[in-house]
């Protein structure tokens, strides 16, 4: 019976006009991109474990793809427990042997032991004593003299020959499988995974290459990503992101100059009406320290970040719940009603922050911001405070940015991105300070397929189809198709000829499903004249042409 095609949950196939839509929007990014003094490069589809584990925390961490090795290592793994589960278990009967004494039993758990560590060696030649380690922990065999569950299965068997015991210990292995801690085995059995964002690949880049790169080194990548996420509208498991990332420079003229960029962007793409907010992580950390809650900045930007889904008095609930006090949310009340434009939202947040130096700082550069982007102003695009804006906490330590897309589509963000202190720290590399923005490929598609924002001309392809009357014929097209596309236009011949009179509507139907605009029909008198006959597939219009003539008319 044959297979049903299908596609992993979370990723899609596209057509040739998504694929000229996307393009538009990949070409649209990547031309400003480049205006604005941005290099590409572009890092590999999967990374080493080691690279990518414990730097998006634990939720992304479990969002991450893991390649599995070739070869045979999980298998050989999986066996080596099974033996050892054996042995502990036929080594544990002997316990209740009661002709044996309390020397002998140590002898034996002595043996026990010293046989576990040879089977772990003589399978897993490959590890490292610290790899062992960290794979089997230093627990690893006491996991299977647990007294509380094993004694008294053994207890309760009241038995001790091998089948009972053989049994027993096929339990004990699936139960230590089912408890088995996967990112144990990450560096082994899966060496490689998938990226989950351009990000720490890229500060991986930086470190890997910093001898040769000039700081500030700006760079733009734009490359699919891939994450084990429940799939719904706007969010998919296999994506691209379009990044743009200065590095090497604490200058805020570099965040300026990426509000300009996407409103640049968006500009361009037709998309007016799109919303940068904007906020700074040193004003949440001052917020925090006002109110007395500076080791739960986690829990107070959580709830504060709900404010506008469920209202101000369920946040304060949630912000009680949570242990920050009465006291400190009773100084929170000016925020819940902050209103009005930028200058002043900053006003009324130099009141609230009066007592935080952390506070002060992260007024005075959103100040700064602001006062450029007023002078210099935007084309389509708005730039908006939003306190409560409080993504990529755990990395972003001075601006955030959040777009959103026009008013009245709903839709997540289109856009994100922010300051980071020390990216590339985790990579040996010190206080790199950098900033850096995103753009959401597939939700922009969405947003300017809902407001019929692609041009009409963008999924063009064949201008001009010839029909195929014959072999001759078809040669002699081809020479005037060589030259239409030399001149630019896209043009191709039918591949198969008419036979006997017949195929000639196939090819005029082919021409119309595809919206080929113009047909050009070659026969015997157009060979002997060097004319063409073109038709107009629109208005069905006829008229012979040279080929200099045939070039001017579908050009």
């Amino acid at each position: 019976m044959a297979q049903k095609p299908s596609i992993p949950k979370g990723t899609r196939d596209f057509n040739p006009e998504q694929v000229a839509k996307r393009n538009y929007i990949f070409s649209t990014i990547k031309s400003q991109f480049q205006t604005f003094g941005f290099q590409p490069i572009e890092t590999p589809s999967f990374e080493n474990s080691d690279t990518l584990m414990g730097k998006y925390g634990e939720e992304g961490d479990r969002l991450i793809f893991k390649i599995l090795n070739s070869g045979d290592y999980l298998e050989k793994y999986f066996n080596t427990i099974q033996k050892i589960a054996n042995e502990v278990v036929l080594g544990l009967g002997q316990f209740f042997d009661e002709k044996i004494s309390s020397n002998e039993k140590s002898e034996i758990a002595n043996n026990i032991n010293h046989k576990l560590k040879e089977l772990i060696d003589d399978n897993f030649k490959d590890l490292s004593n610290d790899e062992k380690n960290r794979i089997f922990g230093e627990d690893f065999i006491s996991s299977f003299i647990e007294k509380s569950t094993i004694v008294t299965k053994l207890l309760e068997i009241g038995k001790f020959d091998e089948n009972s015991l053989m049994s027993l210990s096929k339990e004990i292995f699936s139960n230590y499988i089912s408890k088995l801690n996967s990112n144990k085995l990450t560096t082994k059995i899966s060496e490689k995974a998938l990226r989950y964002d351009l990000t720490v690949p890229f500060a991986r880049y930086v470190v890997q290459h910093q001898n040769e790169i000039d700081f500030p080194f700006k760079r733009y990548q734009m490359q699919p990503v891939w994450r084990a996420d429940r799939p719904q509208k706007g969010r998919f498991r296999e994506f691209y992101q379009c990044d743009a990332d200065v590095v090497g420079s604490d200058s805020l003229w570099q965040e300026v100059e990426f509000i300009q960029l996407y409103d640049n962007v968006f500009t361009a793409l037709g998309l007016k009406g799109t919303t940068i907010k904007i906020n700074n992580r040193k004003i949440l950390s001052g917020i925090a320290e006002v109110i007395g809650a500076s080791d739960k900045l986690i829990d107070f930007t959580v709830a504060l970040d709900k404010l506008d889904k469920i209202g101000e008095e369920k946040v304060k609930e949630e912000m009680l719940g949570k242990g920050i006090p009465q006291s400190g949310i009773d100084k929170l009340q000016p925020l819940f009603s902050l209103s009005g434009d930028f200058e002043a939202q900053i006003e009324s947040l130099k009141g609230i922050l009066s007592t935080s130096e952390e506070g002060k700082k992260g007024i005075e550069e959103l100040d700064f911001i602001n006062e450029a982007i007023s002078s210099l102003g935007l084309q389509s695009a708005k730039l908006q405070l939003d306190v409560t804006l409080a993504r990529g906490l755990n990395y972003y330590t001075g601006a955030i940015f959040e777009v959103s897309a026009p008013e009245g589509v709903k839709m997540g963000s289109i856009g994100g991105g922010g300051r980071y202190a020390d990216l590339t720290g985790v990579f040996g590399l010190k206080n790199v300070s950098g900033v850096g923005i995103s753009f959401g490929l597939d939700r922009i598609y969405l947003v300017l397929e809902e407001l019929g924002l692609f041009p009409e001309t963008i999924a063009k392809s064949t201008e001009v189809m010839f029909i195929n009357f014959g072999d001759k014929e078809a040669l002699f097209c081809l020479k005037a198709v060589k030259s239409l596309r030399k001149n630019g236009i896209n043009a191709e011949l039918y591949p198969d000829k008419i036979t006997n009179g017949k195929h000639m509507k196939k090819q005029m139907n082919y021409a119309n499903k595809r919206e080929i605009p113009f047909v050009v029909l070659v026969g015997e008198e157009e060979m002997n004249t060097s004319v063409y006959t073109l038709k107009n597939m629109i208005t069905g219009e006829q008229t012979k042409v040279s080929l200099e003539t045939l070039i001017t008319a579908v050009k």
